[in-house]
């Protein structure tokens, strides 16, 4: 039995993982946030980080250049 994946299922995988990637990053900006003082951290300075899906895809190019190189 093969191990192998089609095509569409790398896809699928890779941009699963460009948008885990993406959501972790803005995470971790989030996080950096919430981490300043009190005294220093605005409410309205609070950062709000959309991923769009053309950022989505464009991680998504980057790791599967990764995966072609030979």
């Amino acid at each position: 039995m093969s191990n192998s994946k089609s095509g569409f299922e790398l896809r699928t995988d890779i941009l699963g993982m460009a948008m885990g990637l993406l959501e972790n990053n803005r995470e971790q900006v989030m996080n950096a946030h919430f981490q300043l003082p009190d005294e220093v951290r605005k409410a309205e300075d609070c950062p709000i980080i959309s991923i769009t899906t053309d950022e989505v895809i464009a991680e998504a190019k980057k790791l599967y250049e990764f995966v072609n190189e030979k």
